[in-house]
């Protein structure tokens, strides 16, 4: 009886289930997009038809193709196929795969494929748990994840397996796939409304035929084509592709610093709308604006930094939302000021040379003569002239005497800096 009822859910499931599992292509020729790894008579296209697939991690943003790639493995090997999901499975649960992979492999000569949905979601004893088998061969692993594998795998299970980077969807990619998802449907959707459901989608295939789905029932219940109406109404917020430890916390944060640093200010504001919307820590951004102004503009606008900490002082004061004014200004304030990086390549030549040489002693002229009369009597302070009194001070040479006529500030000629001796830098080289 149990297995009239299994049947019958199944077939249920099919006619029930969303428009994405529906259409999950079962073939590497169903497959859309992921050419760059998936070409014809790449490796990894050839290893899958030819029943050889490597150990591997599938990490990219969701709706790329992670699962769909495991099942059409699982179609096409003749190894048996095991599903774990790092959400919910133990080390118990990996456990028993490995024994059952074990006997199959001795008793029957078959092969076990584990895949591992989320590995990301495994904690140490659990990756743990399976490094070995996948070191000795008794499972191929395949683990998909939407965080960065160099981040959240650990380097032993991750140096046995292959990573392999999928990316987001093109828009043409997406509107192939709603083409199909529309044909699924029996839905009349125009050339416009399946652009307008890939443009929304970001990139993500299963969010496409999400909003699809939703568009259409909407439109059926009004008896009318579905129209860009639908689609706006069915995908109130666009899916972001970000996420706040992995790769795109540090993609963005990186441009946001180079398009201020490049005098982008539209870029610079626009990367800072970006990481908010997405509810990046503000925080991290008012740090990364205050070592710009002085890692990037420094004195040729001494105001940059002013202007940096004030904005994060705001940030503490505020919150958001009202901070993102304070936030945007400093942004555009730092992108349109002039720029030189010379008080950060000063800092960073002189403790170079103190690394390198050590800390040589200050010219006895500034040692101090304050703490005891037989500092003086060994010459501290001798030879020393006070510049209120003689302006020659100016003259004197401060600089121990190892690194005599070094120079570590070297103004850059914008702005403030505009005009200040730069000298003659040759001795530095």
């Amino acid at each position: 009886m149990g297995d009239l009822f299994s049947e019958a859910a199944k077939e249920r499931q099919a006619e029930t289930a969303p428009l994405a599992t529906r259409l999950r292509p079962r073939a590497l020729d169903e497959l859309i997009g992921q050419q760059h790894v998936l070409g014809e008579r790449s490796a990894l296209r050839l290893a899958i038809e030819q029943d050889r697939p490597p150990s591997m991690i599938l990490f990219g943003p969701p709706g790329t193709g992670k699962t769909t790639i495991a099942r059409i493995v699982a179609e096409r090997t003749g190894a048996v196929f095991e599903e774990l999901s790092a959400v919910s499975a133990r080390v118990d649960d990996v456990r028993a795969v490995i024994a059952r992979a074990r006997d199959r492999l001795g008793g029957n000569d078959l092969r076990t494929i584990l895949f591992i949905d989320e590995i990301h979601r495994f904690n140490k004893g659990q990756q743990d748990s399976v490094l070995h088998a996948v070191e000795d061969g008794l499972v191929t692993l395949i683990g998909a994840t939407t965080e960065n594998p160099y981040f959240e795998v650990n380097s032993a299970l991750l140096s046995r397996c292959t990573v392999i980077e999928l990316t987001a969807l093109s828009e043409e990619e997406l509107g192939e796939i709603v083409r199909r998802g529309a044909g699924a449907l029996e839905a009349e959707a125009s050339e416009d409304v399946r652009a307008l459901v890939a443009k929304r989608a970001g990139g993500d295939a299963r969010a496409a035929l999400q909003i699809l789905e939703l568009a259409h029932a909407t439109a059926s219940a009004e008896s009318a084509p579905i129209t860009e109406e639908h689609v706006l109404d069915a995908s109130r917020k666009r899916p972001f592709l970000y996420d706040r430890k992995g790769d795109q916390h540090y993609d963005f944060a990186s441009a946001f610093i180079k398009s201020m640093r490049g005098g982008d200010a539209d870029a610079a504001v626009y990367y800072l709308a970006a990481m908010l919307e997405a509810g990046e820590d503000p925080r991290f951004i008012a740090r990364r604006m205050v070592i710009l102004a002085s890692e990037d503009v420094g004195n040729a606008d001494p105001r940059a930094l002013t202007v940096a900490v004030a904005a994060a002082h705001a940030l503490e004061l505020v919150g958001l939302p009202e901070a993102q004014l304070n936030l945007s200004q400093a942004a555009i304030y730092l992108a349109r000021a002039p720029k030189s990086n010379a008080s950060a390549l000063a800092i960073w030549e002189a403790r170079k040379d103190v690394r390198e040489h050590g800390n040589a002693r200050p010219p006895a002229m500034l040692r101090s003569t304050g703490h005891s009369q037989a500092a003086k009597a060994r010459g501290h302070g001798e030879g020393y002239v006070y510049p209120h009194d003689d302006p020659a001070s100016f003259e004197l040479e401060y600089l121990p005497e190892p690194l005599r006529g070094r120079r570590y500030y070297r103004p850059s000629g914008n702005g403030e800096e505009a005009g200040e001796e730069s000298g003659d830098d040759s001795a530095d080289r």
